[in-house]
């Protein structure tokens, strides 16, 4: 089993490659994400650290985190979310792990790590390889501004707090770009796809 680690910015159309090598592909796909989500229900292995660390406040009435208000405590300071991530990441980066070995025994021919911190959380070093996933700032401030319904200003912000585009070139295997028509993104996934075999 090829085991690819997908990376890139906010709107840079990580979920359509995604989706293009699920469909076509058959690749069976893990979000970083999704994962990040559920070791933060209730009774899940992060759920007590976190609300011990930001209290009562950060909760639903029915107990759950209320994700939109932790991200409001940690977007403006770097102190709080290096200790958010400090009880998220090696929980999800396990969880991973595990999964990947899963699939690997079911069998699954290709499998997809997606995480918007691969790199930074170390994801990268159970995957064959790493993909950066570009686009044009231009193109994923509109992109941004269409499906999310964000200001530009805050797009600028969202982008400017990531990764810089020779950061994601110098630390991946191979960059797709995704600026243009999603034909010429599908010819370049698959020329590659073609070295892995």
């Amino acid at each position: 089993m090829k085991v690819i680690g997908i990376t890139g910015g906010i709107g840079s159309g990580k979920s359509t490659v995604l989706e293009y090598l699920r469909m076509v592909h058959q690749a069976r796909v893990i979000q970083a994400d999704e994962i990040g989500h559920q070791v933060m229900e209730p009774g899940e292995e992060c759920y007590a650290a976190i609300c011990s660390l930001f209290g009562p406040g950060i909760l639903n009435p029915d107990g759950q985190i209320n994700r939109k208000e932790l991200a409001g405590i940690v977007f403006n300071d770097k102190a709080r979310l290096e200790q958010l991530n400090a009880i998220v990441h090696p929980a999800v980066k396990k969880r991973t792990r595990e999964l990947v070995e899963e699939m690997r025994k079911e069998g699954a021919a290709l499998c997809l790590v997606e995480a918007a911190l691969l790199l930074e959380a170390g994801f990268d070093e159970f995957c064959d390889e790493t993909w950066y996933i570009y686009a044009d700032p231009e193109v994923r401030i509109q992109r941004l501004m269409e499906y999310r319904h964000e200001t530009r200003q805050k797009a600028l912000r969202v982008m400017k707090q990531q990764l810089s585009d020779e950061y994601f070139r110098r630390h991946t295997d191979f960059t797709i770009d995704n600026s243009d028509n999603f034909d010429i993104t599908k010819m370049q996934i698959e020329n590659r796809l073609e070295t892995l075999h």
